[in-house]
């Protein structure tokens, strides 16, 4: 199996600002001279950190990392404001022509595999290739599995998720948050967001090591991950699924991974395969022992394999 590569640090760093209020944070790391892949990470509202620079061989790869609007070093923190799927997709534009790049890869999972579809199908002259894990279309019944049907297997979990607050519905699941996390009492709203996002993290691997270790919280982070989510969640993403499927035919001769979990609870494998039939081509890996992180061992190997593969285009 293989493993993540050696800790690295950025060479290179930048805070772009929009026109529309937003700074975004950019970093390089890697082989300045090298390949360009960049990292589309999840969400939505989650960010990137060190680990997510070690998926590829810093010696071949310009590994380029972003935090979305709203979200980790970019400003402001939990910003929804001129905050849609168009807006990132600008941003990463911009991101190219800013870095002076003309061509590259895009490595996402889970939102982020959204997030590299939907430029694909936009800008599919600018993709070398796809690397995807874990997909997701924000298709009515994608969303319903996460929201209520998930309950199914993790019925302790959920009700949590639901005791909460009073005023919590299975119904109303992400309204009722939605008035917790951008309420007026602060203290509420952290401790909202912590249990919102704390249960997603319950359900996304197949296994679990136990641990005595309590977890430090940032209760500021978890907030403006909350905010981010809940207000693309309670519009579709700003996406159309079933639009993507119909153009990803754009990209279908270039080189596509579509990575996998069998038991990934979060983004069950029936999108990944409808997606793999509108692109026959692709390399389609069902991880047999693994749900839906990227920190699983299988899915993990299979992701360095790929960008390992990648380095002949």
């Amino acid at each position: 199996m293989r493993t993540l590569f050696p800790e690295i640090e950025p060479y290179s760093t930048h805070y772009i600002a929009t026109n529309s209020g937003h700074t975004i944070y950019v970093e390089e790391s890697g082989n300045s001279k090298g390949a360009p892949i960049i990292f589309l990470h999840g969400g939505p509202g989650g960010g990137t950190g060190p680990k997510q620079r070690r998926f590829y061989d810093p010696n071949h790869y310009r590994i380029i990392l972003f935090d979305q609007r709203g979200c980790g070093k970019s400003t402001p923190a939990g910003g929804i404001v001129n905050n849609t799927t168009d807006d990132l997709l600008t941003d990463i534009e911009t991101i190219r022509k800013h870095l002076k790049i003309e061509n590259w890869i895009l490595f996402g999972g889970s939102w982020g595999s959204t997030l590299a579809l939907a430029y694909a199908t936009e800008y599919p002259n600018m993709v070398d290739g796809l690397i995807l894990r874990g997909i997701f279309l924000s298709r009515r019944f994608e969303l319903d599995w996460f929201l209520k049907d998930v309950e199914i297997f993790f019925p302790e979990k959920y009700r949590t998720l639901l005791d909460f607050n009073e005023s919590i519905s299975k119904e109303t699941l992400v309204d009722d948050y939605s008035k917790l996390v951008f309420g007026d009492d602060l203290d509420v709203a952290k401790k909202a967001a912590y249990c919102w996002n704390n249960f997603e993290g319950s359900i996304l691997k197949l296994t679990y090591e136990k641990s005595d270790e309590v977890p430090e919280i940032n209760y500021e982070d978890e907030l403006a991950r909350a905010r981010v989510q809940l207000h693309y969640i309670k519009n579709n993403c700003f996406v159309d699924g079933d639009k993507i499927l119909e153009k990803i035919s754009a990209v279908k001769d270039k080189p596509i991974v579509i990575i996998q979990g069998q038991y990934d609870m979060v983004c069950p494998p029936k999108t990944a395969f409808e997606l793999y039939e509108q692109l026959p081509k692709a390399e389609f890996k069902v991880i047999p022992d693994a749900g839906h992180s990227a920190s699983e061992t299988g899915i993990t190997d299979a992701l360095i394999a790929a960008t390992e593969d990648f380095k002949k285009i």
